[in-house]
C-alpha cells in the first residue's frame, strides 16, 4: 500500500500567513467537527454521570442541571490535568507510564466530584468506586457510539500525528504556534506489517469470503498482488524474523532448542535468550539498519529505534510520545483494559460453546490464556500507535508484528470463527494505517505478510494417551552403554534425552555429548529409541545422521536427504514437494539435535499431532504451517524466482528499499521501476490475487 505523490502546494506568502492560519481555524468543515466532537464529549459525559450517581449508594441528589454543571467541571478538571498528567507520562516512559496512565481518567473524575458544588459523593474509597465505573461506563459507551468501529481511536492517532509533526517542524525552527494542519509527506517511506501466524490460504479465502474489505480492496482494485512465500523449517516466527530481519535463519533450529557447548536451553520469546542470539544474527546489514524503526518483534533487524522487540527487553521510554499518548488517552489504555475484560468473557463463552458442541480437535482454552488473548488486543493497538508516531516523524521503514490471529489460532483453531474475528480486526488496523496516511511525514508505501501460517490437529498426547517425553522415557528404558566416547560432555542439570518442541517439530539431545552423535553412536546408547520413534503412529519420520550424511526414517522405509535416494515407502511423501529441501537445509542449522521429529500428518485432511497441546500448531512440516504470504504493490517487481525461505524475503524487501531510494550501498534493480500507486487512492479494476 502507498500514498499517491503530492505535489507540494506554493508556500504561503509572509504578509498574509495569520490570514492564512485564521482561515484554517475557522473553516466551516473544521468548526463544524469540532462542535460535533465536543457535543459527543458532553452527552457521553453526561450519561456517564447519571448513570455512575444513580447506582451509587447514598447520592441525595441527581439533579440535570446539576449534573450538567458537573459535566463542565469534568471537562474543566480534564483541561487543567491532562497535559499535566501527560508530562508526567512522557517524563517517566516504560513502566511509569503504564501505571501512571491506569489512573489518568480516574484522577480526572475524582478531582471532579471532589470539587463538585452539590457535593453529592464524599468520602475518598467511594469517590474512587465512582470514578473507576464512570471510567468503564465511558469506555463501553464510546465504543458502542463509535459502532464498534475505529473512529476515535484514528482521531486520537491523528492527533498525536500532527502534534509530533509541530513538534519537530518548531525544532526545526518553524513558527512557535500554528493553527494550520501539516502537510502530506513526498519522500518514500515503507512501512512492513506481519500478520502473525496468517497463512495464504486462509487469507485468501477470507478475502474471497468478503470478510477483509481493506486487503480485498487492494487487490481487486488492482493497487496490491498476493503470494504465498515458503517458511522451510522451522516454521516459526524466531527462525521467520532471523531470516526477514536479518538474512541469518539458519541460527535458529526451532522456537526452543539446547546448546550443547554451554548445556544452555534457548527459549526465542525469553527476552534474555533473545538477547544473546540477536548478536549472532547481526552482521550490521539488517533490514532496518538505515534509520528504521522495530515494533513489537522477536529481533531488531539492526534497528535504530527498537520498541517493544523482546532482544530490546523494555518498554518505550521517554522519547516515545505514541507509548505516552496511548496511556493518557481515555480513548487508548483505559478503553482497551475495559474492552480487555469484555474479551475475557467472550472467550470464556466461545470455549463453553466449543465444548457443548463437542467440536473436535479442540483443546482447553483456560490458564495463562485467559490473560493472552486481551494482552495481545491491547499490545496490538499500543503497537499501532507507536507505528502512527513513527509515520509522523518521519521514520524511513518500519517493521511492526501484530500477534492477535496467532495466539487465538493456537487455543481455538486457525480456521475458526473466532481466529477469523481476529483477522477481521487486524484488517481493520490496516485500515487505521490507511487513514492515518494523510498526516504521515512520509510518502508510505505498505507492504503486509506473515512468517508462517498454522496447521490443525488434535495433539500426540490427545491422539496416543501420552506425551512424546513418556515415549522416549519409555524408549530408552535400560542401561545406556557405560563407556562413553571421550568427548562426552560434564554433567549438566539436564536430562541426558532432551526433548524439545515446537509445535509438530521436535529437537532430541543427548545431552551428555557435546558434539552431535551419529546413528551408529545413538544405537550403542539407546538400542531401541531410533527404531521405536521411527515406527510410532504419531511420528511421521526421524532425521538422524548417517554415514552417508542426513536421513530421514519412517516406519516402512528412509530417504537419504544428500542424494535422494530412497529405500521402501518414501516417508517424505506426505510433507509436500519441499521436505526434502527443508529438511535438508535445516540440518545446517546451528545447534541442531541429535535426531529431528516431525510429527504425523493426515494425507486427506492436512491435520498434525502437534508435540504442544495446541491445536493451531507450527514450527514442522504438513499442512498450512509453511505457506506464508506476501503483499504488496502490484507494479513493484518480485526478482527471485520463487520465494523459498525468510532469507529469499529478506533480499527482496531490501531491493524494494533500494528502489525507494531508502537503502544505502544496495544492488540496483535491472530494470527500470515505475513509481508505485498510492494506497489511499488505488485503482478500481479486475481483481489480482496472483
Amino acid at each position: 500500500m502507498a500514498i499517491s505523490p503530492h505535489e507540494p502546494p506554493p508556500p504561503v506568502p509572509p504578509t498574509r500567513g495569520w490570514r492564512a492560519e485564521l482561515r484554517a481555524l475557522f473553516r466551516w468543515q473544521r468548526v463544524l467537527k469540532r462542535t460535533r466532537a465536543v457535543l459527543r464529549s458532553a452527552l457521553v459525559t453526561f450519561v456517564v454521570l447519571t448513570v455512575t450517581l444513580w447506582l451509587m449508594p447514598g447520592v441525595a441528589s441527581t439533579d440535570v442541571v446539576n449534573t450538567l454543571g458537573l459535566v463542565v467541571l469534568v471537562a474543566a478538571v480534564g483541561a487543567v490535568l491532562r497535559p499535566l498528567l501527560l508530562a508526567g507520562i512522557v517524563a517517566l516512559g516504560g513502566w511509569g507510564a503504564m501505571l501512571l496512565g491506569v489512573s489518568v481518567q480516574v484522577v480526572v473524575i475524582v478531582v471532579a466530584l471532589e470539587l463538585d458544588p452539590a457535593n453529592r459523593i464524599s468520602g475518598l474509597p467511594s469517590l474512587f468506586i465512582a470514578a473507576i465505573l464512570a471510567v468503564i461506563f465511558a469506555a463501553i459507551l464510546d465504543w458502542m457510539a463509535d459502532s464498534g468501529s475505529d473512529d476515535t481511536f484514528v482521531r486520537e492517532a491523528k492527533r498525536l500525528m500532527r502534534s509530533v509533526r509541530r513538534r519537530q517542524a518548531r525544532q526545526g525552527g518553524g513558527p512557535l504556534i500554528t493553527l494550520r494542519r501539516p502537510r502530506p509527506g513526498t519522500d518514500p517511506g515503507l512501512i512492513m506489517v506481519q500478520l502473525d501466524g496468517v497463512s495464504e490460504p486462509v487469507l485468501r479465502w477470507s478475502i474471497r469470503a468478503g470478510n477483509l474489505p481493506t486487503l480485498g480492496h487492494w487487490l481487486r482494485s488492482g493497487s496490491h498482488t498476493m503470494r504465498s512465500w515458503h517458511t522451510g523449517l522451522p516454521s516459526t516466527t524466531p527462525a521467520s524474523q532471523a531470516g526477514i530481519l536479518h538474512g541469518a535463519s539458519r541460527q535458529i533450529p526451532g522456537f526452543r532448542w539446547f546448546e550443547k557447548e554451554t548445556g544452555r536451553l534457548m527459549v526465542s520469546n525469553r527476552p534474555r535468550d533473545a538477547a544473546v542470539i540477536e548478536p549472532r544474527l547481526s552482521d550490521g546489514r539488517g533490514l532496518l539498519r538505515d534509520g528504521g524503526v522495530s515494533i513489537g518483534n522477536a529481533f531488531g533487524g539492526d534497528a535504530a529505534i527498537n520498541l517493544l522487540t523482546v532482544s530490546h527487553a523494555a518498554l518505550p521510554g521517554r522519547s516515545a510520545r505514541g507509548w505516552a499518548a496511548f496511556m493518557a488517552s481515555p480513548y487508548g489504555f483505559t478503553r482497551a483494559i475495559v474492552l480487555g475484560i469484555g474479551e475475557v468473557f467472550t472467550e470464556l463463552h466461545q470455549a463453553r460453546l466449543q465444548r457443548r458442541r463437542n467440536l473436535l480437535p479442540r483443546v482447553s482454552r483456560s490458564g495463562l490464556f485467559l490473560a493472552l488473548r486481551p494482552a495481545s488486543m491491547l499490545l496490538r493497538d499500543v503497537n499501532i500507535s507507536l507505528v502512527a508516531e513513527q509515520m509522523a516523524r518521519g521514520a524511513p521503514a518500519i517493521y511492526c508484528d501484530l500477534v492477535d490471529y496467532d495466539e487465538v489460532a493456537h487455543h481455538a483453531g486457525p480456521a475458526r470463527p473466532e481466529s477469523m474475528r481476529q483477522l477481521e480486526s487486524l484488517d481493520r488496523m490496516l485500515g487505521v494505517l490507511e487513514r492515518l496516511a494523510p498526516e504521515a511525514a512520509r510518502h508510505y508505501h505498505l507492504v503486509v505478510l506473515s512468517d508462517h501460517g498454522q496447521s490443525q490437529g488434535a495433539t500426540f498426547r490427545q491422539r496416543y494417551g501420552e506425551s512424546l517425553d513418556e515415549v522416549v522415557v519409555r524408549l530408552s528404558s535400560g542401561t545406556p552403554a557405560s563407556s562413553p566416547p571421550p568427548d562426552a560432555a560434564p554433567e549438566t542439570p539436564v536430562d541426558p534425552l532432551l526433548v524439545v518442541n515446537s509445535g509438530n517439530l521436535s529437537l532430541l539431545y543427548l545431552t551428555r555429548y557435546r558434539r552431535r552423535l551419529d546413528r551408529a553412536e545413538i544405537d550403542s546408547v539407546y538400542p531401541k529409541l531410533i527404531s521405536g520413534l521411527a515406527a510410532h503412529p504419531g511420528i511421521g519420520l526421524v532425521v538422524v545422521r548417517d554415514e552417508d550424511g542426513p536421513v530421514a526414517v519412517g516406519a516402512a522405509g528412509s530417504h537419504r536427504l544428500g542424494d535422494g535416494v530412497v529405500q521402501g515407502i518414501d516417508p517424505l511423501l506426505p510433507y509436500g514437494p519441499h521436505a526434502r529441501h527443508d529438511l535438508l537445509r535445516h540440518q545446517e542449522s546451528a545447534h541442531i539435535a541429535d535426531l529431528v521429529l516431525i510429527s504425523c500428518v493426515d494425507p486427506v485432511t492436512d491435520e498434525v499431532a502437534a508435540f504442544e497441546e495446541l491445536v493451531g500448531s507450527h514450527g514442522g512440516l504438513g499442512g498450512w504451517q509453511t505457506e506464508a504470504v506476501l503483499v504488496h504493490p502490484a507494479r513493484w517487481p518480485v526478482t527471485e524466482p520463487e520465494l523459498d525461505g525468510a532469507d529469499v524475503v529478506h533480499r527482496q524487501l531490501i531491493e524494494w528499499l533500494a528502489m525507494l531510494g531508502l537503502r544505502t550501498q544496495a544492488p540496483a534493480l535491472s530494470a527500470e521501476i515505475e513509481e508505485p500507486e498510492a494506497f489511499d487512492h488505488p485503482r478500481l479494476s479486475r481483481s489480482r490475487d496472483g
